[in-house]
């Protein structure tokens, strides 16, 4: 089910953001915003292909398991499997992976700098597959929130080795990006007319398969940390960052589109910072609190809560 093979309705206006959808949003930003501190404890022992194995193929079970209590139809044909495995290896499996192997060659600022490019991405995607325009104060809400991700960690960057090393980390962090942006663009055709859980289980189990198949062809041993600290984050990455988030994700995709919906990848590096003062003793400088209140004022104005004409 190829996404080009699809043409959306265009629209004049984007769809106003209701209070469920806040809600939806709320739940994701918190589920990708937490994240980032579980997935420091995920890595070190484990091969972090085999890690993602892990999570991945929990958050599949738990998505089974979930669509069978709400009596979502799972069995589909090889064209609805196409899509699935399409929209596994882009969104659930190899888009993870290209970021946790760069965070060992690139600064953590630089990762949520370029990941927040997904919101703009994802609206060039749509106008270019799909014919949908997005307004001004969209793309205007953009450009404030990714200059402040930028800002909110300048010193980081500023302070971080620059080699080839990094410019390879970098490269995979633009390819991680793009791969998660395309796989949104599958997910948004898939749910015309599958159920998200269902599609997300399909997806996350397709994903396990192909990391699996990865880290038997890189040689990773299939090994399992039993420490307090790997066990809560491997529950909380496939339960709360992957099964919540992404189910709400996929609901926000539907509902006010790709472009709005990326935008959580604009505001939780804040919350990550927020949480890194609380555990790691994070101090905001100027140039943090600064690029908070852009991110904060480019949501407001993507998400129509402000400069939104009756």
């Amino acid at each position: 089910m190829p996404a080009a093979a699809y043409v959306a309705p265009q629209t004049s206006r984007e769809a106003a953001v209701g209070k469920s959808d806040l809600g939806l949003y709320a739940v994701l930003v918190l589920g990708w915003g937490t994240s980032w501190i579980a997935i420091h404890h995920q890595l070190g022992v484990v091969s972090p292909t085999v890690s993602l194995v892990w999570r991945f193929g929990l958050a599949a079970l738990v998505c089974f398991a979930l669509a069978a209590a709400r009596r979502e139809r799972l069995a589909y044909g090889l064209k609805a499997h196409a899509g699935f495995a399409l929209a596994g290896v882009l969104m659930y499996s190899t888009n993870f992976l290209m970021f946790y192997l760069a965070g060992a060659h690139v600064a953590s600022g630089l990762l949520a700098v370029v990941f927040a490019l997904a919101s703009p991405i994802n609206i060039a995607l749509g106008a270019l597959l799909f014919g949908r325009r997005a307004e001004r104060r969209t793309l205007a809400g953009a450009a404030l929130g990714i200059a402040g991700v930028a800002l909110l960690y300048a010193p980081e960057i500023a302070s971080a080795g620059f080699d080839l090393a990094a410019l390879g980390g970098l490269g995979l962090c633009v390819a991680g990006t793009l791969l998660f942006c395309s796989g949104n663009m599958v997910s948004s055709v898939i749910q015309r007319s599958i159920p998200d859980v269902a599609a997300t289980a399909w997806g996350m189990a397709y994903g396990t398969i192909w990391l699996t198949i990865l880290a038997v062809a890189s040689g990773a041993r299939f090994t399992f940390e039993l420490t307090a600290p790997y066990l809560l984050s491997l529950g909380w990455l496939s339960i709360g960052s992957s099964v919540a988030a992404l189910l709400a994700y996929l609901a926000l995709l539907k509902r006010v589109g790709a472009g709005r919906a990326g935008f959580a990848t604009v505001l939780f590096p804040v919350v990550a910072l927020a949480i890194s003062s609380v555990f790691e003793d994070y101090h905001w400088g100027l140039s943090a609190i600064a690029g908070a209140l852009l991110v904060a004022a480019g949501n407001a104005l993507a998400l129509g809560l402000v400069g939104r004409r009756p």
